[in-house]
């Protein structure tokens, strides 16, 4: 196998995400104490968690923990249901055990690094551009024009991270009928899934609408609970979901048995948990359109569609590469700069960063890039 490229943003984050004093560019919901979720549990809830077995668990996961998965779908069942150590190992093993070197694989950009580096150290891969004038929206025609007779799959991320859209129903319906048509495997990516803004609509799994469909989730970024490490891949394709459980013995062999507990209960509280991220988005984006009100004159900013990530540009003189670097030096507030989501397929945007408001006390971040602002750029 290929060594992989360095990993930009997760080398970014080694560097400056537990130095810099304001995360403002956190990918995941504001997340909670071990105190604050055990407290959602029911009595025996909590004392199985407290009685727990410290062994080895299953390698497809919890049988309980994969029926409450399946019960976020609405038509997946415990055997459609594969979990996984986070979202990442779902990522490489699936476009391992879906793709070989003669395939072809397309995937849209900009994207979350691996999405585009782990099929590319497999097989050849083409790239479809989510385009700014159109609401970042992906051109289903161009994704069909991008199609081969070895393309073998199309990898997806809706809400998308970084720019937080999210496809209007009749293109992903278009999208997965063209997927349907040629035979085309559909990877989506929906970490974000059940994170709305402004009560826009949510898009179906794509296992659930589509048999070839793969829909990855995880406890980390809706939920905000990426200490877990918990994610799963739901899939109907059980020949499909093996080939990956036996990779998986090369890799995690099988997941934490407490985290898997601790995920049980924050799932059977999803609801709950989901309608206090959602309130503190809406919150943090009047705060956020606010902001960039004020400094209209340096930023482009739209409101995302969902996710708690957006993807604004920065039009000052000295680029946003500059920018951010003295940003997160001279006054500890962190953002990912345009460079750490560039595609070695096609042209990215170069003069936008990444910004998160899913967390708690924003107010601190926007005042110290406020006061930055007012210092350099005024």
């Amino acid at each position: 196998m290929p060594v992989l490229p360095d990993f930009k943003l997760e080398t970014y984050f080694s560097k400056w995400e537990f130095s810099a004093r304001y995360h403002m560019t956190a990918s995941d919901a504001q997340s909670m104490t071990m105190a604050e979720l055990l407290s959602m549990a029911t009595t025996e809830q909590r004392q199985a968690h407290e009685n727990l077995w410290l062994g080895y668990t299953e390698t497809f996961g919890g049988p309980e923990l994969r029926d409450t998965i399946a019960g976020l779908y609405e038509t997946m069942c415990r055997a459609d249901i594969l979990c996984f150590a986070g979202a990442e190992e779902g990522i490489y093993i699936a476009m391992h055990a879906l793709l070989d070197k003669s395939d072809h694989a397309i995937v849209v950009t900009p994207n979350y690094q691996s999405s585009e580096t782990i099929p590319l150290s497999i097989c050849d891969v083409s790239a479809v551009a989510l385009n700014s004038e159109d609401d970042w929206s992906l051109d289903i025609d161009a994704v069909k024009a991008a199609i081969r007779p070895s393309t073998k799959l199309i990898s997806i991320n809706f809400p998308h991270n970084p720019t937080g859209k999210v496809l209007e129903r009749e293109r992903f319906d278009a999208l997965v009928d063209l997927c349907r048509r040629h035979g085309i495997w559909l990877f989506s990516d929906e970490v974000y899934r059940g994170l709305t803004v402004e009560g826009r609509d949510i898009l179906p799994a794509a296992a659930d609408v589509y048999e070839r469909g793969l829909s990855l989730g995880v406890m980390s970024k809706a939920y905000g609970l990426p200490g877990l490490r918990i994610g799963w891949l739901a899939c109907r394709d059980h020949e499909v979901l093996s080939k990956m459980e036996r990779m998986k013995h090369y890799l995690s062999i099988c997941n934490s048995g407490p985290s898997e507990s601790l995920a049980q209960i924050a799932l059977l509280n999803a609801d709950r948990i989901l309608e206090r991220n959602n309130k503190l988005i809406a919150s943090n984006l009047v705060k956020l359109k606010s902001f960039f009100a004020e400094f209209e004159h340096l930023f482009d900013w739209y409101t995302p569609d969902g996710g708690c990530v957006g993807y604004p540009r920065y039009r000052g003189e000295d680029g946003v590469e500059s920018f951010a670097q003295d940003l997160v030096e001279q006054s500890g507030v962190l953002l990912l700069p345009a460079s750490l989501y560039h595609s070695d397929l096609n042209v990215t945007p170069t003069d936008r960063f990444r910004i998160g408001f899913g967390r708690a006390n924003i107010d601190e971040g926007i005042s110290a890039m406020r006061s930055y602002l007012l210092r350099n750029r005024s």
